[in-house]
């Protein structure tokens, strides 16, 4: 059976943490300063998560857009869940993207929200 890696996050990669979600920059950012929000417990999606889960889980993600805001000055961010492997959800264990953007970043993509739709990538 394979571990979980959501499940034991090193302390020192913790970059702050609530009672319910812990906060980390991704292993493989699709910009700088891209964080991931971890539910603690281990479920595989949001919609597993109590109510009080989901509100500390915002409550951090809101906290970490503030320090991402003052250390990377992004112009604006993708937020998002992956939801199942036909979601695109590598590991199965619930946690939000806060990806931080700047303007022209990723000026040919022809779609908002990038990579979700894979027929409609285009980098």
């Amino acid at each position: 059976m394979t571990v979980c890696p959501f499940c034991s996050i090193p302390p020192a990669d913790i970059l702050d943490e609530n009672e319910h979600a812990v906060a980390v920059r991704d292993n493989f950012p699709a910009t700088s300063g891209h964080t991931l929000i971890i539910a603690k417990r281990h479920v595989e999606d949001y919609f597993q998560l109590s109510k009080e889960e989901r509100d500390k889980a915002f409550e951090l993600l809101e906290k970490m857009k503030k320090a991402i805001d003052s250390e990377f000055e992004p112009d604006g961010y993708n937020i998002g869940f992956n939801i199942g492997e036909a979601g695109g959800q590598k590991i199965l264990h619930v946690h939000i993207h806060l990806i931080p953007r700047k303007k022209g970043d990723a000026e040919h993509c022809k779609r908002g929200i990038k990579g979700v739709i894979r027929r409609q990538m285009n980098y």
